[in-house]
């Protein structure tokens, strides 16, 4: 997301578009691939179980934001409306107004509370030992982790700015296309912390916030990432 926004700043509209494209297909294919492989060879010997409300309600948001994707851009190519432009513009704006109403109800879904909800599969059979040993005391407190936060955020921006100045020389020098560059390089990059997590989490038995990493994250850049860039 930082990323995209520097990029946008400084008018590489392709870049930004190819980047956070490039950030679904990473978290979807990617991260979700190695995360399930990790978590087979570690637990080889049984079954991971996972939350299948939360899977169902990523997999509706994905598909409604492809939709919403589409629609525009096949009004855009097929050149069908009488004029230019006018059309493509109000649907784009009525998918990015439905997205963020679909955006908020998606929070207010994960943040009510409704822990029958998101019962794993197959959690009712799961012995009470399984179940304690999950639970882990937090290493550090909530204020700060919201410092470490906010000090790597800020880190992280700085470093955003000169890896987007520095991505056409890199094109020129590697002899690489910037399309590869923005839809293969800059996603894995950016989100190295969260490919990490994820795998991390899937060899510790924890497929829901695995599912969370990779998929939410790819439901957030779809549904609400898309649509702030647009409207800035």
């Amino acid at each position: 997301m930082i990323i995209a926004v520097y990029a946008l700043k400084n008018g590489m509209i392709r870049v930004v578009q190819q980047s956070l494209l490039g950030s679904i297909l990473s978290n979807m294919l990617l991260v979700m691939g190695c995360a399930f492989f990790a978590g087979g060879v570690v637990h080889r010997n049984k079954d991971q179980i996972f939350s299948k409300a939360t899977a169902v309600v990523n997999s509706g948001l994905l598909l409604m934001a492809v939709m919403g994707l589409m629609f525009p851009a096949v009004l855009h190519f097929t050149h069908s409306e009488v004029r230019q432009g006018a059309s493509e513009v109000a649907l784009s704006r009525f998918s990015s107004c439905i997205m963020l109403v679909a955006y908020a109800s998606y929070l207010y879904f994960q943040l009510s509370g409704r822990s029958n909800i998101y019962s794993p599969i197959g959690s009712e059979e799961a012995p009470i030992e399984d179940i304690a040993e999950e639970d882990e005391e937090a290493e550090i407190g909530m204020w700060e982790a919201v410092t470490w936060l906010a000090v790597l955020t800020l880190w992280v921006s700085f470093l955003s700015e000169y890896l987007v100045n520095a991505i056409e020389g890199a094109s020129d020098s590697l002899n690489l296309p910037v399309a590869f560059i923005s839809v293969i390089l800059l996603p894995i990059v950016g989100n190295a912390a969260e490919h990490a997590s994820a795998i991390m989490f899937a060899m510790k038995d924890k497929l829901d916030i695995t599912l969370g990493v990779a998929i939410g994250s790819s439901t957030q850049i779809s549904i609400f990432h898309f649509v702030l860039l647009l409207v800035g």
